[in-house]
């Protein structure tokens, strides 16, 4: 008999999952799977429609599948699903479409480099849609198990596109970096996970829970028991392992190694998908069941987010490796995305700042991207700014995205990081943090240095002597992008120009 009722219970469950509402992430593991089958029953000559075929896939997926699941799923924010694994917000929806739009940028950015290199193309897009569907269902989690397995299916993505250019050594030693640093990250993230597990499942302790994974029944533990030391030696190793994710101090020392190893699409995938990740991750936990450990905390992430912005632009102003310089400066960034996150605990409008920072972040961060993926020899780990000289005499196009997107980032008026900057601080000072926006305000500071040494060199013509032997300087052969990469990029850098002007442009784009 209770073998019965068990049954009939876990099909009550199965019945009551309404797998409309996962749509989006069911088409893209499909898409995956019918790129693969594509790679065998096509000839080669023929395998180039399958960048094309992911990256429409892709966009069919963002205009129609999201929209159909919302409908058909009647999704009501703020309900679970799956017996509560999953929980759906006005966040999470609006970073399901900002995942999908990275990912076919992603796609696009890839497409460009691998046609200079003799890999695989297949399993590059294959594996990019397997990790965007772990990026969305990662950013519903409303469960422990739910979190860890997403996430891990992710980062292990991630391994084998850090090191995909199997023929670069800078490229094998960075995925190497990546897997080792990236496996102690999730083994203290698990063990966090376990803490809060066996305390708040302890039946001796008042308020324990039947499901403690469950980050609703977790709260209310929590909130009874905020000083136990095993909640706060768990809350902070979970938040140690998410520390990785965003590139926070001090686990950041793996960035610039991994970024410059990395393909050039890898990184850019990297610096604005996964840092977004980590910090929807931390928001739900930290606007959620660790809302109660805000005394703790907020000393705790502004120590952080202080060493994060300082040390990203400190250790940014001598690099000339574009990609070193990128990432270290998104080091900065994510410091500066952590003041709003202390700000979010007595400001509630501070998440949608953030949101906004991303939307900011990525706009600009994947046009720099696509300029360096454009202007890249076939290997591109070794760009240095010096090969940016001359760029807007002699691609006025490509100079003007590149000045304008590195001027966004560095936050200048009137563009879209410009906006997204001031969202913070004026975030950080209604909740009254008021050395975390001194500091904030030093770091721009201190990146318009960099931001402007890379435009300087690109936008002003050098000054070349005659070499001093009877030899002939070898004039320099430039790159000529496609028409699909000046659309891509002209779209870019109007979103971010026009976004920096009218931000009510994105209310209406969202309705």
């Amino acid at each position: 008999m209770p073998i019965t009722e068990n049954l009939e219970k876990y099909a009550g469950y199965a019945a009551r999952n309404t797998w409309e509402i996962i749509l989006p992430e069911v088409s893209l593991a499909v898409l995956a799977l019918v790129l693969l089958v594509l790679e065998m029953v096509l000839p080669e000559r023929r395998l180039a429609l399958v960048a094309k075929i992911a990256l429409w896939g892709q966009v069919a997926v963002l205009l129609v599948g999201i929209p159909f699941s919302s409908y058909a799923g009647e999704v009501i924010l703020g309900q679970t699903s799956f017996s509560g694994l999953l929980r759906h917000t006005l966040v999470s929806e609006v970073m399901r479409i900002f995942f999908l739009l990275s990912s076919i940028l992603v796609c696009h950015i890839g497409s460009i480099y691998l046609e200079r290199q003799q890999l695989s193309r297949v399993e590059f897009f294959h594996v990019t849609l397997v990790v965007t569907a772990g990026l969305m269902l990662l950013t519903q989690s409303n469960h422990f198990i739910m979190l860890f397995v997403a996430l891990e299916t992710v980062t292990v993505g991630f391994y084998v596109l850090v090191s995909y250019c199997r023929k670069s050594s800078r490229s094998l030693e960075a995925g190497l970096k990546y897997l080792l640093l990236g496996a102690c990250s999730s083994a203290i993230l698990l063990f966090g996970i376990v803490l809060l597990y066996g305390a708040a499942g302890n039946p001796l302790l008042h308020g324990s829970s039947a499901d403690p994974m469950n980050f609703a029944e977790l709260g209310p533990f929590i909130a009874a028991h905020p000083d136990n030391l095993l909640v706060l030696v768990g809350a902070i190793l979970v938040l140690a392992g998410l520390a990785f994710k965003i590139g926070a101090v001090p686990f950041q020392i793996w960035i610039p190694d991994v970024y410059q190893g990395a393909p050039t699409p890898v990184a850019a995938f990297l610096a604005v998908a996964s840092k977004a990740g980590g910090f929807v991750v931390l928001l739900n936990l930290v606007t959620g069941p660790f809302q109660a450990l805000q005394d703790v905390l907020v000393p705790l992430l502004s120590t952080v987010a202080v060493l994060t912005i300082l040390f990203g632009n400190i250790a940014a102003l001598t690099q000339r490796n574009v990609k070193r310089l990128m990432g270290l400066s998104g080091v900065a960034h994510a410091g500066y995305m952590l003041v709003g996150v202390v700000a979010s605990f007595t400001v509630d409008w501070a998440v949608y700042a953030i949101l906004f920072y991303l939307l900011t972040y990525m706009l600009a961060s994947f046009a720099v991207f696509e300029v360096m993926t454009v202007m890249a020899p076939s290997e591109d780990a070794d760009q240095e700014i010096d090969d940016y000289e001359d760029l807007a005499k002699e691609r006025p196009f490509l100079g003007a995205v590149l000045c304008i997107a590195l001027g966004s980032l560095a936050g200048i008026p009137p563009l879209a990081g410009f906006i997204g900057k001031l969202l913070i601080f004026v975030a950080a000072f209604q909740a009254e943090l008021w050395v975390l926006l001194a500091v904030s305000v030093i770091g721009v500071v201190i990146s318009i240095y960099y931001y402007f040494g890379w435009i300087m060199a690109a936008s002003f013509r050098t000054v070349r002597y005659p070499p001093l032997d009877d030899a002939e300087e070898v004039p320099r052969v430039w790159p000529q992008e496609s028409s699909m990469s000046r659309i891509v990029l002209g779209c870019l850098t109007l979103a971010t120009v026009a976004i920096g002007f009218y931000q009510g442009l994105l209310r209406f784009l969202l309705v």
